[in-house]
């Protein structure tokens, strides 16, 4: 499987530099990281839960950075191990381009995959592995955005509504108080039915 992809992130060049290379960062960027620890300056171990289709497993592997290029360039290698669901192992580019006050973070990425999981076919691990590298991405953008960024960037309520009532964002708010009505609603119409 192969993949490529470019985004645009508000932040400088080497404040995108620092958190890529930020174990803290990045086991909050990376979906269902459970653990990453830094083993060198060029090496860290992390576990992993991946569900692919009806495959869930818990996979945790090695990690190697090389052709280090601060704050440009690196390669990133790795491969784990998912017990009966298989083996993963793969590489990537990842480039760094100042635009404007921005960066523009480019990779190309190679990965394999065998056991169980291979037999699940091309197409859905190619669909989860683009889920996985936008759930990423979106998540390692929302970390390293300074807060200046975020809310320049964020569509504004009109009137008084608060985007965030007490830290809580207002979706949640709607889901919980529209959530029991909605839910005895239904309920009241089941009973008639």
């Amino acid at each position: 499987m192969e993949m490529t992809g470019e985004r645009r992130i508000p932040a400088s060049r080497d404040r995108v530099w620092q958190a890529l290379n930020d174990p803290l960062v990045l086991r909050a960027a990376i979906p269902g990281c459970e653990s990453l620890e830094k083993l060198s300056d060029t090496g860290l171990k992390a576990t992993v839960a991946v569900k692919i289709g009806p495959i869930a497993a818990r996979f945790t592997g090695r990690v190697t950075f090389t052709d280090i290029d601060p704050p440009s360039s690196y390669r990133i290698a790795g491969e784990g191990q998912g017990g009966v669901a298989g083996f993963a192992k793969g590489s990537a580019t990842v480039r760094l381009a100042a635009d404007g006050a921005g960066t523009v973070l480019t990779y190309a990425a190679q990965a394999q995959v065998g056991g169980k999981m291979a037999q699940l076919g091309a197409r859905l691990i190619d669909a989860t592995a683009r889920q996985f590298a936008d759930a990423f991405f979106t998540r390692f953008a929302d970390l390293v955005a300074p807060p200046a960024a975020e809310a320049a960037a964020a569509p504004q309520l009109p009137g008084l509504i608060p985007r965030a009532p007490l830290g809580i964002p207002l979706a949640v708010w709607v889901a919980v108080l529209l959530g029991p009505v909605l839910v005895a609603l239904a309920l009241l119409f089941a009973g008639r039915l």
